[in-house]
């Protein structure tokens, strides 16, 4: 299972750590697994390589993490985006993704 939760303080997403696999088909087969981490990539590479806010990424095999330092706001509509998105595929996964949100 993925599991992907978003980081939250004083109502502001402050960033999110996605981990796990769908395990819904082979690996490089697995549309599930590709729609989370294009979503994730997406989002933690606009961040930071086109808004260029100060973050902390980690990626490695079925992991990775973003977390925003200083003003999260630039990031919030990006960050919110993500968030409906990944629900909306957790809706239709609910066996291979969940969706947290932990108050930092």
């Amino acid at each position: 299972m993925i599991s992907i939760d978003f980081f939250a303080a004083q109502g502001a997403l402050t960033g999110f750590s996605a981990h796990g696999h769908a395990d819904t088909a082979p690996y490089g087969e697995d549309i599930v697994c590709a729609a989370v981490s294009s979503a994730c990539l997406l989002t933690a590479n606009t961040i930071t390589e086109v808004l260029h806010l100060p973050a902390a990424a980690e990626m490695k095999d079925g992991f990775l993490q973003l977390r925003l330092s200083g003003d999260t706001a630039p990031a919030q509509v990006l960050l919110q985006g993500l968030k409906l998105h990944l629900s909306a595929l957790s809706e239709q996964y609910p066996q291979s993704i969940q969706v947290l949100i932990s108050e930092v």
